[in-house]
């Protein structure tokens, strides 16, 4: 163990700094990888990348290893970044993290890095892996509040065997508390939060700048029309701010997409029933095992990163689609976002919700 090589992706925060710091400790020979994923306008005012590449040479520094700059912006529009404008030109609401994780983490990323000779790669994510009964498995991680096993459940077996997380049974207070006796750069620095390649920009000004405005009615489930949208790829199910429906009464919430129609569903009330379901169908679907999930168990899932897992069924499981029934109403569940399935802290797969 001693003599293996790790690269681990410096992405100038705290966790990864963490990451990269234990590994060392535990006997790795460790090299850092800074990734750089996207390069259109690329500008100080609302991309940190140029900040988190100082702050990771300053790790790498700290650390006395070695760190090299990997340019996976091609790859990134590609995988990600296509999939992403194709998604919410049709209407749904993507999670580019779960596909970036997917294809440019654990894939470009794994890649390169065993091209340069790695063992493994590592990563700041809060999540554990276990071999189990000759098979990896992708386990929540001991900071409830910080698991991230939400957005890798699209990883497979030959992903999971080369990965490690050295975070996963700490919590992030640990970790900043290491930094801190460590005297690293990024102790305390904010975590990011958003979508990566859009940072602190408004959301609409950068989706505008791809696809077209396509202005229609805002009704209710009934036909009633109670304003106008700005094009459907600019709301999401269960969004209460930006509808500027007035009015007295409760507020009033994005229930639905009528696409064909142009039609942006809203309701009044957070209760109202049309934002609730106890069933969804998903596609996309990617199974760690490798096996699907037993049809008619109970299992927990849940349809959002922040959501309490739900106990569910789950049916008709295909090789493209499966349906997910869960005991109470789920709010909001929403198409392009994920469903990810659990066995109790072991994280089964997941797929994409489409209805």
């Amino acid at each position: 163990m001693a003599e293996a090589r790790v690269v681990v992706g410096l992405s100038g925060g705290v966790d990864s700094s963490v990451a990269a710091l234990l590994l060392k400790r535990q006997g790795y020979q460790v090299t850092g990888i800074f990734m750089k994923n996207w390069e259109d306008d690329d500008t100080e005012e609302y991309c940190s990348s140029r900040q988190d590449l100082v702050d990771a040479v300053a790790v790498a520094e700290r650390l006395d290893i070695d760190i090299e700059v990997v340019n996976f912006s091609v790859e990134y529009r590609d995988r990600v970044f296509r999939n992403f404008l194709e998604e919410y030109q049709a209407g749904r609401t993507p999670n580019p993290d779960v596909l970036c994780n997917a294809e440019i983490k654990f894939k470009a990323f794994l890649d390169h890095a065993l091209a340069m000779g790695a063992d493994h790669i590592a990563t700041g994510h809060y999540a554990r892996i276990r071999e189990f009964e000759g098979r990896f498995q992708l386990l929540k991680a001991d900071d409830g509040g910080k698991d991230q096993s939400y957005f890798l459940y699209r990883l497979n077996q030959q992903q999971l065997a080369k990965s490690l997380f050295p975070l996963g049974g700490l919590y992030k207070r640990e970790v900043r508390e290491i930094a801190r006796n460590a005297g690293l750069p990024t102790h305390a620095k904010k975590d990011s939060t958003g979508i990566c390649f859009i940072g602190e920009r408004p959301f609409r000004e950068f989706l505008g700048r791809y696809l077209p405005d396509q202005p229609g009615p805002m009704t209710t489930p009934e036909g009633r029309q109670v304003g106008r949208h700005s094009g459907l790829m600019f709301y999401t199910i269960g969004q209460r701010h930006g509808l500027m429906i007035g009015g007295a009464g409760a507020p009033w919430y994005v229930a639905d997409k009528d696409i064909p129609g142009n039609r942006l569903i809203v309701v009044q009330g957070r209760d109202h029933p049309a934002l609730c379901k106890d069933r969804l169908t998903a596609g996309s679907l990617n199974w760690i095992s490798g096996e699907p999930p037993r049809t008619g168990w109970v299992y927990s899932a849940k349809t959002r990163y922040r959501q309490q897992d739900a106990p569910c069924t789950l049916s008709r499981v295909g090789a493209r689609t499966c349906d997910v029934a869960f005991a109470a109403p789920q709010w909001a569940v929403t198409p392009g976002q994920s469903v990810v399935v659990y066995e109790g802290q072991a994280c089964l797969g997941g797929g994409i919700i489409l209805e």
